[in-house]
């Protein structure tokens, strides 16, 4: 707060009165404008550090909020978290042991989500050390990424439950085991989502973000950082395809502005504090264990389920489009970036020399019209779909995306070899897997002969179960108006 007018120095050439205090402070406070605005400038300021940086509570096992999930969503993920203690740490020290002889121990945060679900599995296959940290919030049913982390922990993944906000916990992991490399996949997903609740981008992708780099900076030795940018960050860019090269200061929503003062952040404590850092700008990510928030699989459900789809069309009857990108390519581009990080060149938190800094499109760079992923759908699905042609909503999403990807090519050795209607063949026969597994282990083997039945199974039998077959589509909580394109 300012000082009280009564107790500062009265300026030469103001109008003074020997009146009561009380009207002293009102005529003072109504002859000074400026007064006003550095008040007013205080509670702003002040509102800003209460919602954003309230600091962590003095218990370093767990994390709180007064903000509940129902009185605050943008603070919905902090939850309170247990962790610590000897069983913790041996957990933590098991999963992030590196097997392999040339291998890396990789803390992914994230883990729990769609890329961070298939990146785990991918790295703990070929023998590195891996440790997932999640915070499973409700953005969408979090049910499905317990299913996920079921997956990771029947192949030695084990998945922290905590927040990237925790400071507390981040340090924790960091002196339990000297990480070389960490994949940051936590965040706010969405573009339409960010219109309901804009806090949390700041809360996850910003304030997340700078918590987990301040925590790696201080670390000794400093782990190499790949992190997931956004094609988003393209916004209003008409030249394409995109090129990693192009302007980037026209985001079209809150998401991609997220997602672009990530890079720039990135490059300050680059530039500042020597840390490697690779941000990898994913083009619609799409396939087996995907969000349920995104058009494809919208789609399905409500085509087998003979509900209208939204197809979006831009002004003029234009083309919606987008450079639809299979898990495994993009799987095969972020272990591309982890390979290639350079170390980091800071000590303490101190830069000794010039670190590494890069950006790439990781996409399919063959777009494919809204309209004709719904045709490919039919041909999977045989079920005729119910077209609904829509204006595309002036909500964040753009009209095109096309990735440039020959910087990948020649710097990871990233090589996209799926194209959707093959993408979408292994995704559709996914989800029957998983109809038809809780069908058949039910009848005939139970829950332990679900290997069996199919390569991408369901760990949601009972929920199956209780709910009907149609389960796996029916929590998705999500209307037309925030299908992700």
């Amino acid at each position: 707060m300012p000082p009280h007018p009564d107790s500062a120095p009265s300026t030469p050439g103001k109008f003074k009165m020997d009146k009561s205090p009380f009207i002293h402070h009102r005529l003072r406070w109504h002859l000074n404008p400026i007064a006003k605005l550095i008040f007013w400038s205080f509670i702003f300021l002040g509102l800003i550090y209460m919602f954003f940086f309230r600091s962590s509570p003095s218990n370093p096992s767990s994390i709180s909020s007064s903000f509940s999930s129902q009185s605050d969503p943008s603070r919905r993920s902090l939850r309170t978290f247990s962790w610590g203690g000897p069983a913790w740490e041996k957990r933590v020290r098991n999963s992030a042991r590196v097997r392999a002889s040339n291998g890396i121990s990789v803390l992914v945060t994230g883990s729990a989500g769609f890329v961070g679900t298939h990146v785990s599995a991918a790295l703990k296959r070929r023998g590195d050390g891996v440790l997932g940290l999640d915070n499973f919030n409700d953005y969408y049913d979090p049910s499905l990424k317990r299913s996920r982390q079921a997956l990771l922990e029947r192949s030695g993944v084990f998945i922290v439950e905590g927040d990237i906000n925790d400071q507390a916990l981040l340090k924790k992991l960091f002196e339990v085991v000297a990480f070389t490399h960490v994949m940051h996949l936590a965040a706010q997903a969405g573009v339409r989502y960010a219109m309901q609740n804009p806090g949390s981008y700041v809360h996850s992708n910003i304030a997340g973000f700078v918590n987990l780099l301040e925590v790696c900076k201080s670390a000794n030795p400093q782990p190499a950082i790949v992190w997931a940018s956004s094609s988003s960050v393209y916004g209003l860019n008409t030249k394409v395809p995109f090129s990693e090269k192009d302007r980037t200061d026209q985001p079209a929503s809150l998401y991609a502005a997220t997602k672009k003062a990530g890079e720039e952040i990135a490059h300050t404590y680059n530039h500042i504090y020597g840390l490697s850092l690779t941000g990898l700008r994913f083009f619609t990510v799409y396939g087996p264990w995907g969000r349920p928030d995104m058009a494809y699989f919208f789609f399905t459900r409500d085509i087998l389920k003979g509900k209208s789809i939204p197809i979006f069309e831009a002004p003029n009857h234009g083309t919606v489009a987008r450079d639809f990108t299979y898990i495994d390519d993009i799987v095969k581009g972020c272990l591309g970036a982890l390979d290639t990080a350079e170390k980091s060149t800071g000590s303490g938190g101190k830069k000794t020399g010039p670190a590494q800094l890069r950006v790439f499109n990781l996409g399919n760079t063959s777009p494919v019209p809204v309209s004709d992923l719904v045709s490919i759908l039919e041909k999977l699905l045989k079920v005729k779909a119910k077209r609904m042609v829509m204006k595309l909503p002036r909500n964040g999403d753009v009209q095109y995306t096309h990735a440039n990807i020959s910087l990948a090519q020649r710097e990871l050795g990233y090589k996209p070899t799926t194209d959707l209607q093959s993408g979408l063949k292994k995704f559709v026969s996914f989800q029957k897997c998983k109809l038809q597994s809780t069908v058949d282990l039910l009848v005939n083997e139970g829950e332990r002969g679900f290997s069996r039945v199919c390569k991408y199974p369901s760990f949601k039998f009972k929920d199956d179960l209780l709910h009907g077959i149609e389960n796996p589509w029916n929590s998705t909580g999500f209307d037309k108006r925030s299908i992700e394109l």
